[in-house]
């Protein structure tokens, strides 16, 4: 691990009021090397410069413990990544969660082969990698309101994350979207389709990243009642005819 990795991940991570173990930030170093080995030779980011991997990817995604409800963080915990990508913030999560269990999901199946590649060598375990859309595992029994937080830091609008996360959850449970800059307007135009998906809109985290002006905002939604068996809709419909 480099002095600068070490320096920046330590220093980022305290400012969210985490504290990283060593094997942590080794897991941490690991990740983002084979990350800028296997972004060579597929499209998996367009940051691959060390202190913006750590800021923009790594910190970021675990900058979740800012909106985490209650106790969440604490027990054993079921948690879905939509639209995973990379792996963020799934992957991150995991590591810094070891003791929960993670879902990730994503469309593009060879990214799939590289989170496998990642989780297997990092030394994670109770970590999944699935290859599908979102409406499609929505409506499956084994995952539809099986998991106590669903994520995402897929760039969609919210009312069509919506209905591609909460199916996933639980009631109880959550769904937290991970936003860039003012999400106002998007908030106002989601609200009906939050509610017809079981869903209530419980309150935005706001804040920047370190040592920048990245606005981000946590999305903080609570699933209040079960997702009626309609939805998710059909593939596609949620992102070409959001509901309003």
């Amino acid at each position: 691990m480099t002095d600068s990795f070490e320096k920046q991940l330590k220093g980022e991570a305290a400012l969210l009021g985490i504290s990283l173990s060593p094997e942590q930030m080794e897991q941490f170093f690991l990740y983002g090397r084979l990350l800028v080995e296997w972004n060579q030779k597929m499209n998996l980011t367009a940051i691959t410069e060390e202190g913006e991997i750590i800021r923009k990817h790594f910190v970021d995604s675990i900058s979740l413990v800012k909106a985490l409800p209650g106790q969440l963080g604490e027990g054993e915990l079921r948690l879905m990544d939509v639209g995973t990508g990379a792996g963020f913030p799934g992957i991150p999560l995991k590591i810094l969660f070891p003791h929960w269990k993670v879902d990730l999901l994503d469309s593009l199946n060879k990214r799939i082969r590289f989170l496998e590649e990642v989780s297997g060598q990092l030394g994670l375990k109770g970590i999944r990698a699935f290859h599908g859309r979102a409406e499609d595992y929505g409506k499956n029994p084994q995952f539809r309101q099986g998991y106590d937080l669903c994520v995402s830091r897929a760039v969609a609008n919210l009312s069509s994350l919506s209905e591609y996360c909460l199916p996933f959850v639980k009631t109880g449970g959550f769904f937290i979207s991970y936003k860039s800059g003012e999400v106002e307007e998007e908030l106002k135009a989601a609200k009906r389709a939050v509610s017809i998906l079981g869903g209530e809109i419980e309150r935005v985290e706001k804040f920047s990243l370190p040592g920048g002006d990245d606005l981000r905002s946590l999305v903080v939604i609570r699933k209040v009642k079960a997702t009626p068996g309609k939805y998710p809709r059909k593939a596609g419909l949620p992102s070409k005819e959001p509901l309003r």
